[in-house]
């Protein structure tokens, strides 16, 4: 399954940094002083710092400066929004365009893995706390990562076969190799932390593991899609689905093929850009429908953009009303425009939800309180991988405080 997406979507796919491009592009930089690209960047992972190694060819100084800031630099280097963050913050955007600094990282990152630079160092010693955290995406990780160098033993209960969350499961193959998010999760497994899948958690086991943990962290992320309220627009038809599902469905192999059928994308955001991508790498003639105008869309403009050029439609202003079935199987959908007037009717086999998530039922409830904290999308409400990563180096703090404070007492 991952053959087919690469191989559809090698044309658009830009090539990697070798050493004298990077070094080329590297050299544009103004190495300023209090670099704006650095502050910039939601989990402060210094591009300023890192280029300024390149400039010196420094290497493994660049990959330390974005490991020791960013446990999932490479992962971020593919599929961080650079373009609104620290590329849009760069002083050469003023005389040029900005510093192509999402593919710099990639290239530094690539020069960590190939010369098996380590960065990480275990620590030595434990400090005898035990720290839990629940769910394995970026924000959990990374505050796995960063109690981990601090020596707190760390495990990581994933509900999931494998960990790394949405990376693993929610992105397009094409935008993201498992390679790398596998790379990344390796580097932070070999800090000690203890990753155990296919282990779901409650919350009617939380004060069970509190007496068992000294503090939990909470990273499941949004695990439930939203979907369209609607009496006239049956959920429960065969062919309706939601979007993780069938990201899922399409990373595991479990749809291999869509030749032929018709699929409507639900969505302007990069959740449904994905959606749209992997049902016409596998040969579904693919279209998406968004109730707002393009310019609205949250999804980033460059993925749009490469959208269209694979000729998938982005019909904009319109929202589904009705499905039409037949023998309990989704056939057609009708639309109406945003403006009330205009009527829209459309062949469907599948119809993809990607309008959003929600906290599933079991964390639907859920509070901060003694010993435990959160972070991540369950926690802000669904954000981009960058913020998850703040979030977690933050969360971190707040449950070291948090253990330090005990102690004092």
């Amino acid at each position: 399954m991952t053959k087919v997406l690469d191989i559809a979507y090698g044309e658009k796919k830009e090539e990697a940094y070798n050493i004298r491009t990077a070094m080329e592009e590297a050299s544009r930089c103004l190495l300023c002083y209090d670099a704006p690209c650095s502050e910039a960047c939601p989990a402060k992972t210094d591009p300023g710092k890192f280029i300024r190694s390149l400039r010196f060819k420094n290497f493994k100084g660049a990959a330390e400066t974005i490991r020791e800031n960013n446990p999932f630099g490479g992962s971020c280097s593919l599929i961080c929004p650079h373009a609104k963050l620290c590329e849009q913050a760069c002083s050469r955007t003023g005389i040029d365009k900005p510093i192509n600094i999402g593919k710099l990282q990639e290239f530094a990152v690539n020069q960590e893995k190939i010369h098996n630079m380590k960065v990480y160092e275990k620590p030595e010693n434990t400090n005898g706390k035990r720290i839990l955290c629940i769910g394995s995406g970026p924000a959990s990780l990374t505050c796995a990562s960063v109690l981990a160098r601090e020596g707190y033993e760390v495990e990581v209960f994933e509900a999931e076969a494998k960990p790394g969350g949405i990376l693993t499961y929610g992105i397009n193959p094409s935008r993201i190799s498992q390679e790398i998010v596998d790379y990344d999760i390796s580097l932070i497994e070999e800090l000690g932390v203890k990753i155990i899948c296919n282990r779901k958690v409650t919350l009617d086991e939380l004060e069970e593991l509190k007496d068992k943990y000294d503090a939990i962290h909470i990273g499941v992320g949004l695990t439930e899609s939203k979907i369209i309220a609607d009496e006239k627009v049956n959920t429960e038809l065969e062919g309706v689905e939601v979007a993780l599902a069938f990201l899922k469905s399409a990373r595991t192999g479990e749809i291999k093929n869509l030749e032929n059928e018709n699929i409507i994308v639900i969505g302007g955001g990069d959740v449904a850009m994905d959606c749209a991508l992997t049902a016409h790498q596998l040969g579904a003639n693919t279209k998406i429908v968004y109730r707002r105008s393009i310019e609205e869309a949250p999804a980033n403009i460059d993925e749009i953009s490469m959208i269209q050029a694979m000729g998938i439609s982005m019909i904009t202003e319109f929202t589904p009303v009705e499905t039409i079935e037949e023998e309990g199987k989704l056939k057609k959908i009708k639309f109406e425009s945003r403006d009330k007037i205009s009527n829209m009717e459309l062949k469907a086999d599948r119809m993809i939800f990607a309008i959003g998530q929600k906290r599933a039922k079991d964390f639907k409830d859920f509070k901060v309180e003694d010993k435990v904290f959160a972070s991540g999308d369950i926690a802000n409400g669904g954000d981009t991988v960058v913020e998850a990563v703040a979030e977690g180096k933050e969360v971190a703090k707040e449950i070291m405080n948090y253990i330090d404070c005990k102690e004092d007492k």
